[in-house]
């Protein structure tokens, strides 16, 4: 049976200093991100274990502990790739003017997506998206890990809301660990994704 693995990091769990701690992305990633990957192999294998006995299921609670293990699996992969040591200040060249097309400036976008990620009610998740029908880069909260979404966008960035990626570096001060991430954003992996 094919099974999700945790993605392994492209950087050292130092690299992203001071703005996240070797020890917040550690517990981070090998904690929290690995109990996803395995919180989903694990309903995989009763949801086959079941089937091939015959065994009746409670369907839609599997189903939806399903999705909300591989939703947090699937979006911290993504995470992870938008984060960089190596970051540039800004995007540049296709991305840039998409963002001022469609926000007015970087500096509008920077507040919106600041804004969107601060007021996530709870735990969840800011995300940059693509509505390629409309052709615009949209704003999206994700509460929880819950996939409230406009259909057939790309995932451009998203920036993890929930307190265990910041807790350790930055309390309950939500506001602080996003103006950290800022500095860290991979523009080149989001205009790849573009």
């Amino acid at each position: 049976m094919s099974t999700y693995n945790l993605p392994e990091l492209t950087y050292d769990y130092d690299a992203l200093q001071p703005h996240i701690s070797e020890e917040q992305l550690r517990i981070h990633h090998d904690v929290h991100h690995q109990g996803y990957v395995d919180k989903a192999n694990n309903t995989l294998k009763e949801l086959e274990e079941a089937r091939e006995s015959g065994e009746e299921v409670n369907l839609k609670s599997k189903l939806k502990f399903l999705s909300f293990a591989v939703a947090g699996h699937k979006l911290h992969s993504l995470f992870w790739e938008n984060l960089s040591p190596d970051s540039k200040e800004k995007p540049e060249g296709e991305l840039a003017e998409k963002i001022k097309e469609d926000f007015g400036s970087l500096e509008r976008f920077k507040k919106e997506f600041i804004q969107a990620a601060s007021s996530v009610e709870g735990s969840g998740w800011a995300a940059l998206v693509y509505e390629p029908e409309a052709d615009k880069l949209l704003l999206d909260q994700i509460e929880k890990h819950n996939l409230v979404y406009y259909p057939e966008v790309k995932f451009l960035l998203v920036v993890d809301v929930w307190e265990h990626a910041y807790y350790l570096d930055y309390a309950n001060n939500r506001g602080d660990f996003l103006e950290a991430v800022w500095n860290l954003i991979d523009w080149e992996i989001v205009a790849q994704r573009l």
